[in-house]
């Protein structure tokens, strides 16, 4: 009995044994293999990536950039000349004597205009001061001794305060229309000049055009080239026309403005001229 009990503890013993001993080898060799396959990743991915770096392509340099060539921008004169020239002198010249000549008719006007500006308040106090005192000599003497139309017309007026106040209010109408007249010298020049300047300019298109028409009927064909100079002339006369037109027009419109108020200026002193007489009764003592 004891011998069987014993025999089956050894039989015990060796089948656990073998087990521990079969488990260990499985563990061993499963080990191995996961270190195989890792060590056989690891080089596939050496690999891989020593196959993409053997196959991307070297990084190409850049090719060097052109050096820029500072070029200076034309000038405008140098444009306005080379254009000016390109252009059929005949029509071009008259544009340009009607610019040079407007210009000059409006700096005149300007300068004038601006000298005929009066502080028409400054004016009416020191008239009023002399009136107030009774003193009509002293107060024609202020208006004498001032510039501008606006004191001319008010000398005017009170030249004829003794005549009665009808006398001084047509004296004041009719001078006022005079002084007016001569607000507005040179302005006809100066609308002239703005309406023949584009004319001068559509006459050198036409006449251009023409020309081209004339290249055409020798050449006998239809060809960009032989008709680019004369469309090439009409325009540019155009051009020039139209621009000297825009420059005066501009100058005239100033000049308008300028003669307006200068206009509605004397306008309301002569009525405070004509208040003030009635009010201190110049010429009635």
């Amino acid at each position: 009995m004891k011998k069987l009990f014993t025999l089956l503890l050894a039989l015990g013993l060796v089948v656990t044994l073998n087990n521990n001993i079969s488990y260990a080898q499985d563990d061993a060799d499963n080990a191995a293999t996961t270190e195989a396959v890792a060590d056989s990743a690891d080089t596939a991915d050496a690999d891989t990536t020593a196959a993409a770096a053997a196959a991307e392509p070297e990084p190409i340099a850049p090719p060097p950039e052109p050096e820029e060539t500072t070029k200076e921008p034309e000038k405008i004169r140098e444009i306005l000349k080379k254009q000016f020239i390109e252009g059929d002198w005949r029509f071009m010249g008259i544009v340009l004597l009607c610019l040079i000549l407007g210009l000059a008719v409006c700096v005149e006007r300007i300068i004038s205009l601006n000298l005929a500006t009066t502080n028409t308040n400054k004016l009416l106090r020191n008239v009023e001061n002399a009136l107030q005192d009774g003193d009509l000599d002293r107060a024609k003497e202020v208006a004498r001794s001032t510039r501008g139309p606006v004191a001319s017309v008010f000398y005017q007026g009170l030249d004829r305060a003794n005549e009665g106040i009808d006398v001084v209010e047509r004296s004041i109408v009719s001078y006022g229309s005079v002084q007016m007249g001569r607000l507005n010298r040179g302005l006809v020049w100066i609308a002239l000049f703005i309406a023949l300047a584009p004319m001068l300019g559509f006459m050198g298109t036409v006449i251009g055009m023409i020309g081209a028409f004339d290249d055409i009927a020798k050449a006998g064909d239809i060809s960009p080239a032989i008709v680019a100079s004369g469309i090439k002339v009409a325009l540019l006369t155009t051009v020039f026309g139209l621009i000297v037109a825009i420059i005066l027009q501009i100058f005239y419109n100033y000049i308008l403005a300028k003669v307006d108020s200068i206009v509605n200026n004397m306008e309301d002193a002569s009525i405070s001229l004509v208040d003030l007489i009635n009010k201190y009764k110049v010429g009635r003592r």
